[in-house]
């Protein structure tokens, strides 16, 4: 199961499909995202694709000498579009494929519209999602529900997107949901409806064991996406943040033109894919390593003393020039996380974040807090996620001084609306609202496991805390997951282990739980889990989130 394989093949589909010469690729605001993340613009040029254009661009030029691949949603406005350019086509010949099921009325204005005939095949191609990573996948949507209920339109897009996702995976799973969760189960209803209406489209080899789709709420985890992670790509978001895996440096103190936006992509960097999950302390030596052997290269290529020479050179140009565009790159990003890293006390804020996660000292725990959040070196945004998670952990101690550090935040300069957020956090994820034990209050093994994790020494402390999500996937690979919990929907149960889980979680995931997956995935030989969410969150979106779901 790899997402991003499914979607990287779905489009080196079409444009074989659409034949020999010169191309153009019409896309939408989505899917041209989905494209970007799986291709390099440099890879789908060398197949003869030579134009990029968007559907909603009015003004492209006409151009009949070229073919059109056109890879759209099938969405009311994009069929609008695509009838009034089938009326005037500014191409030669299209090939539309939509990104998800197309109704047949639409398929008819389209054939009505086409009255040149220009239009070769229509087909689906269900790649209507972004993935990230071969186990990750997101529609970039924050703010998915209002309460327990959806946002309008929202549940519709994720249905199909989900459905998609299995679709382009060729899996008709069983369904499981979190029952404490009314957003889950309207989700698994929809997704299940779906799959009863297009039976046709799910009628893939059965497997002996069925495929999985596990749906959750982030409703019952609402800590992770609060704490800092130390994981380079994690790091990264949290601090700088990726979008469909572009970064912007433009605000990084003295930053080059051509480093005010970086692209880290682990399909197209060899160091970002072998060290995204590596801790900030590895990357400092890895990113020494890559610098050493730059040199050396580059070293050797001052010694250009005759023609073969040149030639050798000229060979290993293409290399080398992207190997200084790569050490560029990751100087400057490691660089600007480290300014950060010092700059803000992350490694502080970042020690009682755990504390707060996995500890159980509350008197300790406040006064750190307390200490921490009137530092003028801590960010706004690190002091309001620490008033947060204290919020969340200590909500039913006795001893409770929540409303003290909200005022210790009105003294520091904190507005009341991000004031206001820090409540709506602890109502979004405290005890009402999940359904879980998060802080394995209820379970002396759960608990008895987290402080010893709190033994490890040092070096972990920054990395004590695991998702709950990593608990829920180890005890349904394991066949201990509650049904009571996670009831399936429909009659029919799993009786052996499952093999291939898709889990989606509404409300978002973070990198941590991509990492926990990915080692989730190493550790258990025959089991392979994607994950998916509404969006990918770090902190700042989290709370964005948050603000959406409790009306703020």
């Amino acid at each position: 199961m790899n997402v991003i394989l499914a979607v990287k093949q779905y489009v080196a589909k079409m444009i074989e499909e659409s034949g020999p010469g010169m191309k153009v690729l019409l896309m939408d605001k989505d899917t041209i995202s989905y494209v970007s993340m799986v291709y390099a613009q440099s890879e789908i040029l060398q197949k003869e694709v030579y134009l990029f254009e968007l559907l909603s661009n009015g003004s492209r030029e006409m151009m009949k000498h070229l073919r059109c691949i056109c890879f759209i949603r099938p969405t009311k406005e994009n069929i609008d579009l695509l009838c009034y350019e089938l009326k005037n086509p500014k191409y030669g010949i299209y090939c539309i494929y939509f990104s998800n099921v197309v109704s047949k009325s639409d398929v008819k204005r389209l054939a009505e519209a086409d009255e040149q005939e220009v239009v070769r095949e229509v087909q689906e191609f269900y790649g209507d999602f972004i993935a990230v990573s071969p186990h990750i996948f997101s529609f970039n949507i924050v703010g998915c529900s209002r309460g327990n209920v959806w946002s309008t339109g929202v549940l519709n897009r994720i249905c199909a997107g989900v459905t998609a996702v299995l679709l382009s995976l060729k899996k008709c799973p069983m369904i499981r949901y979190q029952n404490s969760s009314e957003l889950s189960k309207r989700l698994a209803e929809n997704v299940k409806q779906v799959i009863s209406k297009d039976a046709g489209l799910f009628d893939f080899r059965r497997t002996d064991v069925p495929p999985l789709l596990l749906i959750v709420d982030r409703h019952s985890d609402a800590v992770t996406p609060l704490l800092h992670q130390w994981t380079y790509q994690a790091m990264v978001h949290e601090l700088l943040g990726i979008r469909n895996n572009r970064i912007d440096l433009s605000k990084v103190p003295g930053i080059t033109k051509d480093l005010q936006e970086v692209v880290l992509s682990a399909e197209q960097d060899e160091f970002y894919a072998a060290n995204l999950y590596n801790n900030f302390g590895e990357i400092g030596a890895r990113i020494k390593e890559l610098m050493e052997d730059f040199q050396k290269k580059s070293q050797s290529t001052k010694k250009i003393e005759s023609i073969a020479d040149m030639k050798a050179f000229v060979e290993n140009y293409p290399q080398f020039k992207k190997m200084s565009g790569t050490v560029a790159k990751h100087v400057t990003v490691v660089g600007e996380l480290s300014r950060m890293v010092g700059l803000h006390n992350l490694l502080e804020v970042s020690e009682i974040q755990q504390e707060l996660a996995c500890q159980n000292d509350h008197n300790e725990a406040l006064k750190k807090v307390r200490g921490l959040i009137m530092s003028d070196k801590v960010r706004e945004l690190d002091a309001c996620c620490l008033v947060a998670l204290y919020g969340l952990r200590y909500e039913r101690h006795s001893n409770n001084d929540f409303m003290t550090l909200l005022s210790a935040l009105t003294k520091r300069g904190v507005s009341e609306r991000n004031k206001r957020l820090v409540r709506a956090v602890v109502e979004y994820g405290g005890e009402r609202a999940r359904g879980t034990d998060l802080f394995g209050q209820n379970n002396p093994i759960s608990r008895t496991r987290r402080f010893f994790k709190g033994l490890k020494g040092v070096e972990n402390i920054y990395t004590q805390h695991t998702p709950l999500l990593q608990e829920t996937l180890d005890q349904l690979i394991k066949g201990k997951l509650r049904e009571g919990s996670y009831p399936y929907l429909g009659p029919s149960q799993l009786k052996d282990r499952p093999q291939d889980i898709i889990v989606f979680m509404i409300g978002g995931i973070t990198y941590e739980e991509a990492l926990a997956v990915c080692n989730i995935n190493k550790s258990n030989p025959g089991v392979r889990v994607v994950l998916g969410g509404t969006t990918l969150h770090n902190s700042q979106t989290y709370l964005e989130e948050v603000a959406i779901a409790q009306h703020m």
